[in-house]
């Protein structure tokens, strides 16, 4: 029989029953849930490694405990906080600039009169994010190559003077922006479009009729609509604010040293650690922290804006 909460007055279903009631809408869910107790959450068992010294011989658990040394390691290296600060930086500017290009780019498409020409623009947008960071890195050192580069033959037919992009470490933060910029904005504007294509037209129409230029209806209409859309994404973002695009950073800048302190971000970072010093247990730990600083991120900005809002707050 079932029970009636005393919270919310409805009655209990019985578990049992309520997995026999929908047992094909559960079996079509299963996949995804094994997929992602699969890849997700039993994977999470292998941070006992952060604490370990791993040895090959004794495996992820049999090796012995280490408590917090790998955690002193790193803090040792000195160079914690240099990738900290370079990721959090980068993925500020990511996310800020994400969102104006990328909200922008569809208020554009969505205002072109010419399908034919919007079908197109859309295509070309949304053709870099299909380029792997490998071809895009190759593409960029045949073109900003000091010795063979196109830019800098152009640059000595002109009578200027080469410029070497591989050995200017301040030229780069404005480089791998500009190239997220141009592999993300056309993805990333797909799902604002698609929330300007499911906004109730009468509103705009009503505008029209009242005197609405295109920029008004744009101001006052488009851009507060999709303002849910925008902290949403936003959120999500935030939720991998400490986590850097391993292709952009290493593909694009390789392993110089001289760009290492302006380039290097935590995931590099952790990649050299492993590659260079076989330090498993130490990159694991780098790994957690990465992991740790994502989580308290995440729940603090949802929390703040459950505070001020919470119908645009995640959980």
């Amino acid at each position: 029989m079932a029970k009636t909460s005393k919270v919310t007055g409805y009655k209990k279903t019985p578990f049992l029953k309520t997995v026999k009631r929908h047992w094909m809408l559960l079996l079509m869910l299963a996949p995804a849930v094994i997929y992602v107790l699969i890849f997700s959450y039993i994977p999470m068992t292998g941070i006992v490694l952060a604490f370990k010294n791993y040895q090959y011989a004794g495996g992820i658990y049999k090796s012995p405990w280490c408590g917090l040394n790998n955690f002193k390691a790193l803090l040792i290296a000195g160079k914690l906080g240099q990738v900290t600060r370079n990721t959090l930086l980068y993925n500020i500017a990511f996310i800020a600039l994400g969102v104006v290009f990328e909200m922008g780019s569809a208020i554009l498409i969505n205002e072109l009169l010419n399908k034919h020409f919007k079908k197109v623009a859309q295509s070309f947008m949304f053709l870099p994010y299909f380029i792997s960071w490998v071809v895009a890195g190759a593409i960029m050192y045949n073109v900003f190559n000091y010795e063979r580069g196109i830019v800098n033959h152009l640059l000595v037919a002109l009578g200027a003077a080469p410029f070497d992009l591989y050995n200017t470490p301040a030229a780069w933060p404005v480089v791998l922006i500009f190239l997220k910029l141009w592999k993300g904005t056309g993805y990333g504007s797909v799902v604002y479009l698609a929330s300007i294509t499911g906004l109730d037209q009468e509103m705009f129409e009503a505008a029209s009729i009242d005197g609405a230029n295109a920029w008004q209806k744009i101001r006052y209409i488009t851009i507060p609509s999709l303002t849910p859309t925008m902290m949403i994404m936003v959120l999500l973002a935030i939720g991998n604010i400490f986590r850097g695009d391993f292709g952009l950073f290493y593909q694009t800048v390789k392993s110089s040293a001289l760009l290492q302190p302006v380039t290097d971000v935590i995931d590099t970072y952790v990649f050299r650690l492993l590659i260079t010093n076989g330090d498993v247990g130490v990159s694991a730990a780098a790994g957690l922290y990465q992991s740790i600083l994502c989580f308290v991120t995440i729940n603090i900005c949802n929390g703040l804006v459950k505070r001020f809002d919470p119908d645009y707050a995640l959980y």
